[in-house]
């Protein structure tokens, strides 16, 4: 069985995390990737950690599975030349340098649609190509804080946090990788490819949702409001007797059915609580309510409970217990890997589910230049026999 992407080929430009896992997501669909670095390999994230194994980074084996690496200096003509050979058999071509560094290298979209029409070029910034701050370096971290994200993370003891992963570079590749599909698709049609200009500002800004919502409907700033929802109450995290869990009730049929389960019929028939909208605007009074009965059995019990009566809940896990999770080992999430340098090693899997084209790992993520003799070379030798 063939990957749905088999058919596509990507030069790959990109480093550390938001364009990586785009192509990573890409190649685990089929898609042939070649991913370009600076001689001795350039991406950063090769060099973070620990943990290393063999040298090899954990970071870096998260985003890169799946490709080819070749190494070659773009600030050479006999590299510039190199990408431009390479152009004219890709579908698309990803990179995430500053703003105009694509345009001093000569690998503009315009220069690169004139060798290949059909080449679909996706760039990746901080914060996009036009406006005020396009020539501004952007980062995870000062994406999150500037975007609105870390005001709404954490409560008011600990004050604005930050997502324990990049979280905006993830949701950057995800739209990354929608939109090269997209452009794709749209290509069936008229036979011609084009620019894709994705940020990380946008991204993470596009990320509020429903909390954006609030604001542009009542222009009432949210305050951070830790494991709890804006708009569902209670939907949160809550101690037991031995952890935590987490009950998420959607609406008031659920509400009822959680206050049978704590033998508080009565919250279920209060003014106060009767309606999701009553319990938000009483989040304060009831919270302390349930939290007290909660706190007095084990989180095995009350989860128990509570799927017996069909209230979404689940346990706060820690990665240990994570990896363990029947569920996701029956979803295969965890996968081994044979690298040659590292020797054998654990990736998270993909969550995409193919019935006839499934997701393979065909490729270890790839040493830095290590098919350089089968793709740079070959490229070497056709371009001097013209």
């Amino acid at each position: 069985m063939s990957g749905a992407l088999e058919h596509i080929k990507i030069l790959d430009l990109s480093r550390v995390l938001a364009g990586p896992y785009c192509t990573m997501i890409l190649g685990d669909m089929g898609a042939d990737i070649i991913k370009v670095e600076a001689p001795g390999g350039s991406d950063e994230t090769r060099k973070w950690g620990p943990p290393f194994k063999n040298n090899v980074s954990a970071y870096y084996l998260c985003a890169n599975r799946n490709k080819k690496s070749i190494t070659l200096n773009l600030k050479t003509d006999e590299g510039v030349a190199a990408i431009k050979e390479l152009v004219k058999e890709s579908d698309v071509i990803i990179n995430n340098f500053k703003t105009g560094t694509m345009h001093r290298l000569g690998l503009d979209y315009e220069t690169l649609a004139k060798i290949n029409p059909a080449i679909v070029f996706c760039s990746i910034t901080g914060f996009g190509e036009t406006g005020p701050y396009k020539d501004m370096p952007g980062y995870d971290f000062i994406i999150q804080a500037m975007s609105g994200l870390m005001s709404i993370t954490g409560d008011k003891e600990s004050g604005p946090q930050k997502m324990g992963v990049a979280i905006t570079d993830i949701l950057t590749g995800l739209y990354a990788c929608i939109g090269i599909q997209g452009a794709l698709l749209e290509r069936t049609v008229s036979g011609k490819g084009q620019k894709l200009d994705i940020s990380l500002y946008d991204s993470a800004v596009s990320s509020l949702v429903n909390i954006g919502s609030n604001y542009l409907m009542t222009e009432e700033i949210p305050r951070p409001l830790g494991n709890q929802h804006a708009n569902i109450v209670p939907y949160q995290s809550f101690k037991t007797l031995d952890g935590e869990m987490v009950i998420a009730i959607g609406n008031d049929s659920q509400f009822k059915a959680l206050c049978s389960i704590l033998q508080k019929y009565e919250y279920s028939m209060d003014d106060r609580f009767q309606t999701n909208p009553d319990r938000v605007a009483n989040r304060d009074i009831l919270v302390p309510l349930l939290q007290d009965i909660l706190i007095k059995n084990t989180t095995a019990h009350w989860q128990q409970e509570c799927q017996k009566n069909n209230i979404p809940c689940g346990p706060i896990q820690n990665l240990d217990e994570v990896v363990k999770d029947p569920q996701l080992q029956a979803r295969n999430m965890f996968i081994d890997c044979k690298h040659p340098t590292a020797g054998q090693v654990k990736m998270i899997g993909s969550p995409l589910k193919f019935s006839r084209t499934p997701i393979s790992v065909r490729h270890h993520p790839p040493n830095a230049g290590e098919h350089n003799e089968a793709i740079v070379d070959k490229l070497v030798a056709k371009t001097n026999k013209k």
